[in-house]
């Protein structure tokens, strides 16, 4: 019998589920989220669907949307998501998560001349 356990979340579904957790009772929309963090739309409205789809987001649509624009799809965190942010937020600032949020590394930035930032493993194989 395999032993599964909780896999960590990513960096940047951690940056999502902490900025919703800011002001846990207030409704956020996507667009808002990308801007606030710096991600791209295709990276935050996958991790909103993976959160609403496992109970840790509750949505809505947005009620009284000004004439000639479309209703947002609007987030907010359920109870369980509040105790996943309490518990994400509780974790050590220094831990690594995987990733960097919102920045696209910098060109150059490892001396080996692969191209990947310093510290960062590069898949390129000598030619």
């Amino acid at each position: 019998m395999a032993v599964t356990r909780p896999r960590r979340p990513s960096a940047q579904t951690t940056a999502v589920v902490l900025a919703l957790a800011q002001d846990p009772a207030t409704w956020h929309y996507g667009y808002q989220l990308c801007q606030h963090l710096g991600l791209k739309a295709g990276s935050v409205y996958p991790i909103l669907m993976r959160l609403a789809d496992r109970g840790l987001l509750e949505t809505a649509w947005e009620r009284d949307a000004p004439a000639g624009r479309p209703p947002r799809h609007l987030y907010r965190l359920t109870g369980p998501g509040r105790v996943l942010a309490g518990g994400l937020a509780a974790e050590p600032a220094g831990q690594p998560t995987g990733g960097r949020v919102g920045r696209r590394p910098e060109p150059g930035g490892d001396p080996s001349g692969d191209g990947a930032p310093s510290g960062w493993r590069s898949s390129a194989r000598p030619g």
